[in-house]
């Protein structure tokens, strides 16, 4: 209702007791759509106030995107193609971030990278300072759009990226790609920082496609997600 304009924007969100009644839910249930609403910025929330719809922006456009990605990445050439995807627009950012990062970029990056190092051997704490690496990435550019193509990659890929065994010997090899990338970036070398990152991106490929379990994915007993409007350190 909201992405269709049936709620127009800053008005107040039905009371709980009517959308129990109209949908035939739960309180509970009521409460926790709310709170993923206002999570994906579709809802502004204050305690006290009936939530007010906001506008929709670049991530809930992405998550009607993502209805058609879950029918497209059924099978393992699916996946591939949206990985493909990811690495082109990638490569570019880590390209664009050689030549333009800014000091404050820099340090940003830094930051992400020293996280990441310290992270090694805790798989979901490593997983989480990794996506948070590569979102720095799509902000350099300060353009919305990229921010929210990434927390896109990042739903849509969780699965079969998360498949990736966890093992400190990984973590270290898939940290030796971030500290390529950060160092062809302040080295500022954008052929090296798109090679990084193209390398980096396609060993990682290849953990996916030896590792996951396509079979199943392609039978119906897993799916890829979409976009929730993860936020770095969340997801993969």
């Amino acid at each position: 209702m909201i992405l269709k304009g049936e709620l127009a924007t800053g008005s107040p969100l039905p009371s709980e007791r009517e959308l129990m009644k109209q949908y035939g839910v739960s309180r509970s249930v009521v409460r926790e759509t709310i709170i993923a609403l206002a999570n994906r910025g579709l809802l502004k929330t204050n305690p006290g106030f009936r939530p007010l719809v906001r506008k929709p922006d670049y991530d809930s456009a992405l998550d009607s995107v993502g209805q058609l990605v879950a029918h497209l990445m059924a099978d393992e050439e699916g996946v591939k193609n949206i990985f493909e995807s990811r690495v082109f627009l990638e490569a570019s950012l880590a390209r664009w971030a050689a030549l333009n990062a800014r000091k404050d970029d820099i340090r940003e990056l830094e930051e992400k990278l020293r996280c990441n190092r310290e992270a090694v051997g805790v798989r979901r704490v490593f997983e989480a300072t990794d996506v948070a690496f590569h979102h720095v990435l799509y902000t350099i550019p300060r353009n919305p759009v990229y921010p929210a193509i990434h927390r896109a990659y990042v739903d849509w890929l969780t699965e079969p990226w998360s498949s990736i065994e966890g093992a400190a010997k990984i973590d270290l090899m898939m940290y030796a790609g971030h500290e390529g990338i950060f160092e062809a970036i302040v080295d500022r070398d954008p052929d090296l920082a798109e090679e990084t990152l193209r390398r980096h991106l396609n060993t990682a490929w290849e953990f996916v496609r030896s590792t996951f379990d396509f079979q199943a994915w392609a039978d119906g007993s897993a799916r890829p997600s979409v976009p929730s409007s993860s936020e770095p350190g969340q997801g993969q």
